[in-house]
This record gives structure tokens, C-alpha cells and sequence, in this order.
């Protein structure tokens, strides 16, 4: 059987073209010759109409084609070489990257006929490709190592940086590199449905051969690239793809490959049902590597624990998973900061603007109490989050459960200060709009524009008197009072001002500090001395601004009568304040004004881009209890509802092999981001002892040595893509620039460019050259 690989230029070459490629190679009469569409080694349909392009006909690329060849007698269809002379080739095609083929005709290569060298197409018009022959025979048997083996470049075929980069790490796994160049064919598993049928593991297998030959400088992976393109569309054509996504499906299609489980068993997933995490955690690693036993599951998987606790009931789930690698957010991805004014409700402070720090999917209890945390909130007070918009309250965040992605950047958010109990009493919320308080009403509805930010405070239910309602609203305003607009003698009471009730006097109680009353019911008392022996007196005084009632835009107004008794309806009631040059004069308006967003983004970025973590701080970050994402509720089974549950991970088992992820890439929908911040990893001991909670596992080393590194280089819009590597047996390191090899020392290694990180596990016995034993870690402190 022969079999080509035939390049094109474009897919819009026809199927004529095809035929007259394949009959030249072959030196076939092209009317003695039939070309079948093969795909999946299945005759599907004859290829008949010539003027058809390969795309119309539905040929991909590294599909193969079927040649049959007639003799004198009818139509035969034989598999292989048979006397009687008719012939089989399959053809997988692929496209051409190079100008030189467009520009010179396509090429052919052999690279995966065996024992069809290049004499064969000696005086043929099409020329052969060298590099892509396969010669394993420059591997000796018994792997020994000579001399240029292990430094070989990968050929950029277009835009392909991303998979030389990954290959390259891989190539330079010491268990991987020793598994490979021996004879696994006795694993490799053509029956799993999840692989595929051995073709991924055996073209890796042969092109790491072909980096550890002797007398290359480079290769041209277009064997390997065509298996990727067919098995993973998503890596097809020549775009530029991410190499941690490449090598996720890398080592997920080598497993599956090379599974020694030809019948995965069914097994049914248990629930720890109160016994020990060792337990559990075995039973679950047992039940894993019955369906999963592979080298790749031997060298590259470890097992962590995933704990689970829904926020409404408090049910708690705990998980052990299997993982590949570890992707690892920098801490700035995890977290946001959110700028939030706090207003007093009780007229004891100027507004505070206070930036917090909060998890990015975090909820507003989250907010609450580092807010809290941040303006030194009393135990008897609580804070009530809202968003204003448009100088109006545009909603109030009192749900603690609300999700802090509701929250953009560009908006402004504050915070009043109210009384613990706030709920119960009635709300005043104060709107302001400059107007003439002397102007008639057609022309007041003119200039109607709303100014500042809302002003809230409560007052008991029961007040209903315009003289209450004037008195709180002047007690919310006090600390916007200018220094000529004090009297000579402040009143510090309500007895004194003859505006009514203080918020000072409101005490609220409820169950565990307040009597209860003769039911049981939890009962709130409201404590107030109120005053009004000069009730009559009050109303004649005119108070120093105007109010009205309005609706929740502040749009209509209506008088507050002076009656003794005003009909309140509802929890809120909104009033509006007419600020007059008199107004003006009083008070400092400026400190209503002027709300800063949420977040700018411009400065942080640049803060982003300076701050310098270190790999621990990534693995705490990672490791670190958190709220899930809104797109990611976990399904409570207690409350038969989704929820966003907190979630925390613990390192269980570790592998030989631990690779990290370093997450610089942020996705959302109105934002995609390339964080360049430089992590400072260490080179040799990494030590994770303090991480792993199996406490049977200390049996093992868990410090490790970097042995190889992924590198991107530049935006999201393009970039490029490079790898270090370290041959371990020269204890030296080198620069993989797809074909470019050269020499790096180890200072060179780190950089921000840094994103994914490959280590191997330091043995007790330091039997490994350029392994130094299991002391702490010198290139960074263990925490």
C-alpha cells in the first residue's frame, strides 16, 4: 500500500487537479483511475465531477483518498498491491502555507509510507521534502542520547507558534521523552470511542522521535498538524490559537489514546456519607483509575478536594477530582475594586468616598462588610447600598444575596448610614433641584433639573407633623452647613431647634435586647421624647428651606400642609428641596456633587500592569474560598434551587508532573484583557508541603523543579508564542523560537511573559542531574 501526502494551494483547486496529481505520482493513465472519497477509511462516494473544487466535493484537509486502478477486466477494487496490477494509495491532503510550493507547484511528501524512500520519485516533477521523511533510525535502540538530540526547532507553518510552543514542552518532559522513544505500540487503544483510534498518540510519538534525532535542526510538523486539524476542527486552518488550550487537548487526547482500560466499568458516583476525607478521597481516586490508567494519568494527574457550602441553608458538598493542570487566576483577576461614597443618615459626618476591594463574584454581603470594615460602621449601625442615577435613586441593594456582577464600573453606588432596624421605620429620601423658590409654577416647571445626590434618613412611623419632617431633614443637612451660617447659639436638642424628634434618641431593639412582649413575638420599641409644648410656635417660624413631596423621579410636587397631622402612605416617602441662592448660601452643596464611578479603569490598569506576584500568592488566590459566578450556580440539593455557592479547593494529591496555568487572559462580554504581570516563580524547590491537606501523602516529595515554560509574548490581537526547556542531563537551558534553538542562561528564564509553567517532582534520592534535593525554596519564601 502507498500512501502520499499531497499539498495544495487552495482549496478552490478541483477535483481534475486531484486526479492529475495522483495519476502523475503514481504513474497511472488517468482513464484507467477512480478516486474515492475515504474518509474514515470508508468508501463514500466516487469523485466524477472534475470541475467540482476539493471544498464543493467536502474534502478536509488530511482526509484520505482511495485510488483504484482498472485493468483489462471490469472494475476491481482490491486493498493493496495485487498481481493482476491494480493498486491502493490514500491520500491525505492538506494546504499549502509556503509560497515557494504555490509559486512552484505542490509538493509530496512520504513522511508516513515505511519503506518507501525517496528514490521513488526520482525524475518525478514533484519535489520531496526531506525534512518531513521519517528517520527513525537516527533514534538508537536503547535510547541513548547523541549528540544535537532533544534541540530541534519545529518549522512556524503559519501561525502555528502556538503548538511549537506546547510541543515543546512536552517534548522536553523526561517521562514523556522515555516513554515515547521506546515501543508503546502494546498501548496504544484503537477501541476507545472517546480517543482517536491511536492516530494522536502515534503521530506525537513520531514527531517527538524526529526532535530527538541526531543531525536536525528542524522540523515541519505538517503530519502532526494535519492529525490535529482533523481530531480538533478548532486548531484547523492557520489562525492563532492559545497553547494552553492546544496542550489541554494534547494530553487529554494522549490519555485517551493510550487508556489500558479497553471497557471503562460503570460506576456510580457515591456521596461521602460521613465518612473521612482519606476515605472518600481513595474511593474516589480507586473509582477514577478504574476508567482512566494511562502514562499520561501516571505522570500528569493529581487530586484536589472541592467544598461546596450553599449560602441559604448551609448545605455542604465535598468533592475529589482529578485534575491535568492547574490554572491558576492572578490575584487582580479574582478580585475588583469598587469606589463607594458613604453618606450619615443621622447628620454626624461629612460624605467619605471609600475604595474596597471585593471578589469579583462576590455578593453585596460582601460589599457590606468590607464597607462596613472600611468606614469604622458602629454596632448600632447598618449600611444601606444603593445606585444613583441621574441625581435620583435608581434602585436599593438590600438583597445580601445579590451578585456584585449587577455592579458596573461606570456607575455610582453609595452607601447611607441608618440605624440598625431601619427597615422598620420610615424612610425619608431627599431629593434636590435648583430652582427659584420664589417663582410662579409655569415658570418653576422650566427649571425643574434635579441636582446632587439624594440625601436618607429614617424617622419612627408615627411622625406625621411638618415640624418632625423639617427637623430631620435639617438634622441630614447639619454637616453642609457653612461656617457663617451657624447661630451664636446652636440648639442641640429637639426641645431647643423646635424641629421635633432627634434620630439620636431612637433606640431599636429586637430579640435579645429588647423585652418581648406577651406573646413571644419578637416586639421593636421605639424610645423617643418628643417635645411639642411649642407646637404652635414652630409652625410660624420659617424654616431655612423648602420641601415637597414627590414621586420616586421628582418630577410632581405637593405642599406639605401645616396641619398637626399628615397622611404618609407607604415605607418611603420621597421629598423634593428647592435650592435657592438662599439655599446656597447655607449650605455647601459641592459636597453632593461629583460622584466618583464605581472604578476607572484607566489607573488601575496601570497599577495592574506594574504590581509583581509570585506563584504562591496565584496558588493562595486559587485556592481561596469564593462566591461562584452568576454563570456558574451549583445546585443545591437541600433547597432544590440553583445557588451561589462559596466554593474552596484543597490540593490533595499531586503528580509527578504539575503543570500551571497562569491565567493572563480575562473574557467578558464588554471587555477582553491581557494582564502582563510578572509572576516570580521559582526555578528550583518549589515546595508545596504547606498546600497539600492529604496527610498520608507526605510519604511523597512535594517540591519540585521547573523543567520548561511556555512563553506569550504581546496582546490578544495577535502575539507570539516561544518555549524554554531544560535538558535535564546537561543542567542547561535553552530558547525553543520555532526553528531558532539557542542557549539562555537561568537568570533569562523569568519573565512577564511567563504562562505556562512545567515542573517535575524532585525524588528523595536526588538521583537526577540538575535535581538539588528537598530544601526549602530560595527563589521565593513559602508564603
Amino acid at each position: 500500500m502507498l500512501l502520499f501526502d499531497i499539498l495544495f494551494s487552495s482549496k478552490l483547486a478541483s477535483v481534475g487537479d486531484l486526479y492529475s496529481m495522483v495519476c502523475a505520482l503514481c504513474g497511472v493513465d488517468k482513464s484507467k483511475a477512480a478516486l474515492w472519497d475515504y474518509f474514515f477509511k470508508t468508501k463514500n462516494k466516487l469523485l466524477t465531477n472534475l470541475d467540482q473544487s476539493l471544498e464543493e466535493a467536502q474534502l478536509q484537509m488530511d482526509q484520505e483518498i482511495l485510488l483504484e486502478v482498472q485493468d483489462d477486466s471490469p472494475w476491481s477494487y482490491n486493498l493493496g498491491t495485487s498481481s493482476s496490477g491494480n493498486e491502493l494509495a490514500l491520500v491525505p491532503l492538506q494546504p499549502s502555507t509556503s509560497s515557494i510550493s504555490i509559486a512552484g507547484g505542490p509538493t509530496v511528501s512520504n513522511g508516513y509510507s515505511t519503506g518507501f524512500g525517496s528514490h521513488a520519485l526520482q525524475g518525478s516533477s514533484f519535489g520531496l521534502s526531506t525534512r518531513d521523511v521519517e528517520d527513525g533510525d537516527a533514534i538508537l535502540s536503547n535510547g541513548a542520547k547523541v549528540d544535537g538530540q532533544g534541540l530541534t526547532g519545529l518549522h512556524n507553518l503559519g501561525n502555528t507558534c502556538f503548538m511549537n510552543s506546547a510541543i515543546q514542552c512536552l517534548a522536553h518532559t523526561p517521562p514523556l521523552v522515555e516513554y515515547f522513544l521506546q515501543d508503546y505500540s502494546e498501548e496504544i487503544n484503537t477501541e476507545n470511542p472517546l480517543g482517536m483510534q491511536g492516530e494522536l498518540a502515534i503521530a506525537f510519538g513520531e514527531l517527538l522521535r524526529k526532535l530527538w534525532s541526531s543531525g536536525r535542526t528542524s522540523v515541519a510538523p505538517r503530519a502532526f498538524k494535519a492529525k490535529l486539524a482533523r481530531f480538533a476542527p478548532q486548531f484547523s486552518g492557520y489562525n492563532q490559537h492559545d497553547s494552553q488550550e492546544l496542550l489541554a487537548f494534547l494530553l487529554d487526547g494522549l490519555h485517551e489514546d493510550l487508556n489500558r482500560v479497553k471497557k471503562k466499568p460503570y460506576i456510580e458516583a457515591k456521596d461521602a456519607d460521613g465518612r473521612s476525607d482519606e476515605e472518600f478521597a481513595d474511593e474516589c481516586w480507586k473509582n477514577h483509575k478504574a476508567r482512566n490508567d494511562s502514562i499520561i494519568v501516571d505522570i500528569c494527574q493529581g487530586q484536589y478536594k472541592s467544598t461546596l457550602v450553599c449560602p441559604v441553608c448551609s448545605k455542604v458538598s465535598v468533592t475529589f477530582d482529578p485534575f491535568m493542570y492547574l490554572s491558576l487566576p492572578l490575584p487582580s483577576t479574582i478580585n475588583r475594586s469598587m469606589t463607594v461614597t458613604v453618606f450619615s443618615g443621622t447628620g454626624d459626618a461629612l460624605p467619605m468616598p471609600y475604595t474596597v476591594t471585593v471578589p469579583k463574584n462576590g455578593l453585596c454581603k460582601d460589599l457590606m462588610k468590607t464597607l462596613s470594615s472600611a468606614c469604622c460602621l458602629k454596632n448600632t449601625e447598618a449600611l444601606l447600598i444603593a445606585e444613583v442615577y441621574d441625581h435620583r435613586i435608581f434602585r436599593y441593594m438590600e438583597n445580601p444575596f445579590e451578585s456584585l456582577s449587577t455592579i458596573k464600573d461606570e456607575e455610582q453606588i453609595v452607601g447611607y448610614r441608618l440605624p440598625i432596624g431601619h427597615e422598620k421605620l420610615l424612610r425619608l429620601e431627599i431629593m434636590h433641584r435648583r430652582a427659584d423658590r420664589f417663582m410662579s409654577e409655569p415658570q418653576y416647571n422650566v427649571h425643574r433639573k434635579l441636582i446632587g445626590t439624594p440625601l436618607v434618613t429614617c424617622i419612627p412611623k408615627e411622625t406625621r407633623t411638618r415640624a418632625e419632617i423639617y427637623a430631620a431633614v435639617a438634622r441630614v443637612l447639619a454637616p453642609l452647613l457653612r461656617a457663617k451660617a451657624f447661630p451664636t447659639h446652636q440648639p442641640t436638642s429637639s426641645k431647643e431647634n423646635g424641629f421635633g424628634p432627634s434620630l439620636d434618641s431612637i433606640v431599636l431593639t429586637d430579640n435579645g435586647g429588647s423585652p418581648a412582649s406577651s406573646n413571644g413575638k419578637e416586639m421593636l420599641t421605639v424610645n423617643m421624647e418628643i417635645e411639642d409644648n411649642n407646637a404652635d410656635a414652630d409652625r410660624e417660624e420659617l424654616p431655612p428651606f423648602q420641601l415637597w413631596l414627590t414621586d420616586e423621579k421628582g418630577v410632581t410636587r405637593t405642599m406639605i400642609d401645616t396641619d398637626d397631622s399628615i397622611h404618609l402612605l407607604g415605607s418611603c416617602v420621597r421629598l423634593l428641596m428647592d435650592w435657592s441662592d438662599r439655599e446656597l448660601e447655607t449650605y455647601n452643596l459641592s459636597y453632593l456633587e461629583d460622584l466618583p464611578e464605581v472604578f476607572k479603569s484607566g489607573f488601575m490598569l496601570k497599577k495592574t500592569r506594574q504590581e509583581a506576584v509570585t506563584l504562591f500568592s496565584c496558588l493562595e488566590t486559587f485556592l481561596k474560598e469564593e462566591p461562584l459566578g452568576p454563570d456558574d450556580m451549583w445546585y443545591c440539593p437541600s433547597c432544590k434551587e440553583h445557588r451561589q455557592a462559596t466554593k474552596k479547593l484543597d490540593l490533595w494529591r499531586l503528580p509527578e508532573i504539575l503543570v500551571f496555568h497562569l491565567k493572563r487572559f480575562s473574557y467578558s462580554r464588554f471587555l477582553k484583557n491581557k494582564l502582563d504581570t510578572f509572576v516570580n516563580f521559582p526555578i528550583h524547590n518549589l515546595d508545596l508541603s504547606k498546600y497539600v491537606k492529604h496527610g498520608t501523602s507526605m510519604l511523597q516529595s512535594h517540591v519540585y523543579e521547573l523543567y520548561a515554560v511556555s512563553n506569550h509574548y504581546g496582546g490578544l490581537g495577535g502575539g507570539h508564542y516561544s518555549s524554554y526547556a531544560k535538558l535535564i542531563e546537561e543542567d542547561s537551558w535553552y530558547h525553543f523560537d520555532d526553528s531558532h534553538v539557542s542557549s539562555v542562561s537561568e537568570e533569562e528564564i523569568k519573565t512577564s511573559a511567563a504562562y505556562v509553567l512545567f515542573y517535575q517532582r524532585v525524588k528523595g534520592d536526588s538521583s537526577q542531574p540538575g535535581m538539588k534535593g528537598t530544601s526549602s525554596c530560595t527563589d521565593l519564601p513559602s508564603s
